[in-house]
């Protein structure tokens, strides 16, 4: 049983690392794995570790919602170029995907952060093109470092699932 347990859990963070790795919840998918591994098999995966998966996966949202407009705002940006890179970023990861499958979500997520807050920037806050190019390209950072940071928290629960799994089989 424990061979079956560990290739299921297996298969799951990897596919969930793959997940993350193009912007999709992957984080999530081994939060959910762990619970029905919990209500399935619960000497083998606790309800402690589902919380840390769960904790892990909302770290990961927030870390995502957030990225790209403090970046904009590290850049000297407004309000109007904050909300224009969460907006950006939906838009572009949406569009991306259908446009470029499997890595289309990631390089119109970057491209949308950027190109939302330099238009909000630009005809929202009538800020210069310099200054509305400034903001753009840091919410185009932030939201590359957030892809890195969700990519490693991916990796923690990943660690946390399997670490999990087989502390508690052998």
């Amino acid at each position: 049983m424990i061979w079956l347990i560990l290739s299921i859990v297996l298969v799951i963070v990897t596919i969930g690392i793959a997940m993350t790795a193009i912007t999709l919840p992957g984080i999530w998918m081994m939060a959910a794995c762990s619970a029905l591994l919990a209500l399935w098999v619960p000497e083998y995966v606790g309800w402690w570790t589902v919380l840390v998966l769960f904790g892990i996966a909302a770290t990961s949202e927030l870390v995502d919602f957030i990225a790209s407009a403090l970046g904009v705002k590290r850049m000297g940006g407004s309000r109007s170029g904050a909300i224009g890179s969460v907006i950006g970023t939906l838009v572009g990861a949406i569009a991306g995907s259908f446009i470029l499958p499997i890595i289309g979500s990631i390089i119109g997520g970057v491209i949308g952060a950027g190109g939302g807050a330099f238009i909000a920037e630009w005809s929202v806050a009538n800020r210069s093109m310099k200054d509305s190019l400034r903001s753009g390209s840091g919410a185009a950072v932030g939201r590359l470092i957030s892809m890195v940071i969700k990519l490693m928290l991916a990796g923690a629960a990943a660690a946390v699932l399997m670490s999990m799994v087989i502390y508690n089989a052998f």
